[in-house]
């Protein structure tokens, strides 16, 4: 098979040049959709398990109805949409810095484009996430019953620099501020286990866990792994998660 490339879109961002791509893929023989920053690979739709384990996994932790979820990267939308087929999920936040990336979805130019955006539970907003939870939430805030972050490569390998801070503990308190009680916080890593990283995760959080989750990688014909870290707040201040909880916007 001849390998075809599409390039759907290029822009100059804040942090380089993105690319939208589409081209078949040899070794399974379908079309796929890559994006790039610059000459770096950041996602392919040949992979989505780990990005849909995000939603699964950190969901599955939260108990209650009526939830509230933010999502901090929107990608592809493979985390996002996932967190959508929770029908426990009453609204959704998808925040991206990247405006580009979000009228990608909104053009429908990628598979799960349509299933994001015509959800009437789903509000994408254009802002960067971590300037987001450095600060104090909003008055009148209820908390979020999970956020699922999705943005660096790993705790130890950022996109930006200035991401750092989220990733020790006063940065992971500052994050806690925006959850309800018992609300869950899940991140995706594409580096194994940090045993660092799960001490400051410890030292904010309850019962924090590194879930390392395997899949089938077609081009290798091996396997590959990402990990996935879920962790709940211990705050009391806050109502807890669950049907009476009202939706947080």
């Amino acid at each position: 098979m001849i390998t075809r490339f599409e390039e759907l879109d290029w822009q100059e961002t804040p942090i380089g040049e993105l690319t939208l791509r589409r081209r078949t893929e040899p070794e399974v023989g379908e079309e796929i959709y890559e994006v790039k920053l610059g000459d770096e690979y950041l996602m392919s739709s040949l992979f989505t398990v780990a990005e849909e384990e995000l939603s699964n996994l950190g969901l599955a932790a939260v108990s209650g109805d009526e939830l509230s979820v933010m999502v901090g990267g929107l990608g592809l939308g493979y985390t996002a949409v996932a967190a959508l087929r929770d029908a426990r999920v009453a609204s959704l936040t998808v925040v991206d810095r990247l405006g580009a990336v979000i009228g990608w979805h909104r053009k429908k130019l990628l598979p799960v484009s349509a299933e994001l955006v015509d959800d009437p539970r789903t509000t994408l907003v254009e802002d960067d996430f971590f300037a987001l939870v450095r600060a104090a939430p909003t008055e009148g805030h209820r908390g979020y019953s999970a956020i699922l972050l999705d943005v660096d490569h790993s705790p130890r390998h950022q996109l930006d620099p200035t991401h750092s801070d989220l990733y020790t503990a006063a940065g992971l308190r500052a994050l806690d501020r925006h959850l309800a009680a018992g609300g869950v916080f899940a991140l995706w890593s594409d580096d194994p286990p940090d045993d660092e990283f799960m001490v400051e995760m410890h030292a904010v959080f309850d019962d924090a866990v590194a879930h390392v989750v395997d899949f089938a990688n077609a081009v290798t014909g091996g396997t590959s792994s990402n990990t996935v870290y879920v962790a709940r707040s211990r705050g009391a201040s806050a109502p807890p998660v669950g049907s009476s909880q009202k939706s947080a916007s």
